[in-house]
């Protein structure tokens, strides 16, 4: 009799720990009729037990993706191997609100979970049990994690004051599109930009005032971009703008384009209106050049001309005098 009552606490001991576990408990038949639903589930669901007993899941939860949670619990009935879903593969299965106050900006629960068979008597594979455990806490930290990783890496290439690609960054772009067009034998066009007489700015209206005209002109610049093509603060005052399978002519456009929304856009400075103007170089790419370096030299001296000639202007390279040829150089 005393063996009795023990084995009754122990089932009692085991069907509170059930109910009271912090951990989602699940039974289904092999037609996916839910059998057993613990407390983990009741709260988070707000459905009793009674009220989901033999009910279909798919047909209670019709968030769960059928076909995907299927191909998972298939295998576990036939061999009778255990499965696993993470919440990197799939968020959830059950979608819960998340209650965690320390994880409160997420909206649902992330779930890991383990799927395993449960046998009769005789061996044979009659129901599945899934348990769900909220992984919240942990994916929120990871997600955030590489959220902030992101948003270093993004900082990492792109210039404070303008917003545009930071000097290293746009070059290794432009390397990159170098080495495209040797091997396809596109054509790309660059142009370099400089703000005219931008020292008589600092000298007149102080730095704070040649940092706003900056941003003004960089703000101008993004307003013109396509989607493929790349800019960048080249360097204090200068720009570069990278323009993908664009030839010359196109690249004159843009340039010319740019230039006189610059001239006809003044910038305001503490109520002080200071007029700007921008002298632009293109060069587009051509077969036998042997590095991007001669590419940007090339455009560089463009720009040269046009500040030369009298600045607020553009130049193309290929209408740059040709340079004399040094004695003994064929």
């Amino acid at each position: 009799m005393a063996d009795v009552q023990v084995d009754v606490s122990e089932i009692h001991w085991l069907m509170e720990m059930f109910q009271t576990v912090d951990v989602g408990l699940v039974v289904v038949n092999c037609d996916y009729r839910i059998q057993v639903w613990n407390g983990f589930m009741e709260s988070h669901s707000g459905l009793s037990p009674r009220q989901v007993r033999e009910r279909y899941l798919f047909d209670l939860f019709p968030e769960i993706d059928e076909d995907w949670l299927r191909r998972k619990c298939d295998p576990v009935l036939l061999l009778k191997n255990r499965a696993f879903t993470i919440w990197e593969q799939r968020p959830y299965i059950f979608k819960f609100r998340n209650y965690r106050p320390i994880t409160g900006s997420a909206e649902f629960m992330y779930q890991n979970s383990t799927i395993f068979p449960l046998s009769n008597t005789r061996g044979e594979v009659t129901h599945l049990c899934l348990i769900i455990y909220d992984v919240t806490d942990v994916a929120v930290s990871r997600l955030e994690l590489e959220s902030m990783n992101h948003r270093l890496h993004q900082l990492s290439k792109t210039d404070f004051l303008t917003q545009l690609h930071n000097r290293g960054s746009w070059e290794n772009t432009l390397v990159q599109e170098y080495k495209r067009i040797q091997r396809y034998q596109h054509v790309s066009s660059l142009l370099m930009i400089d703000i005219d007489h931008f020292k008589r700015v600092n000298d007149d209206y102080g730095h704070a005032a040649g940092d706003e005209v900056i941003r003004e002109i960089a703000t101008l610049v993004k307003k013109n971009l396509r989607e493929t093509d790349i800019a960048g603060r080249y360097g204090g005052e200068e720009f570069a703008v990278l323009l993908v399978d664009t030839p010359e002519a196109q690249a004159l456009y843009f340039a010319e384009r740019l230039r006189k929304l610059v001239d006809k856009t003044p910038v305001t400075y503490q109520d002080t209106v200071i007029q700007c103007s921008v002298s632009i170089g293109v060069a587009e790419s051509w077969p036998q050049m042997e590095n991007h370096r001669q590419w940007l030299e090339r455009a560089d001296k463009a720009l040269y001309l046009s500040k030369a000639n009298g600045r607020n202007q553009v130049t193309l390279a290929s209408q740059m005098p040709v340079e004399p040829v040094a004695p003994g150089i064929s």
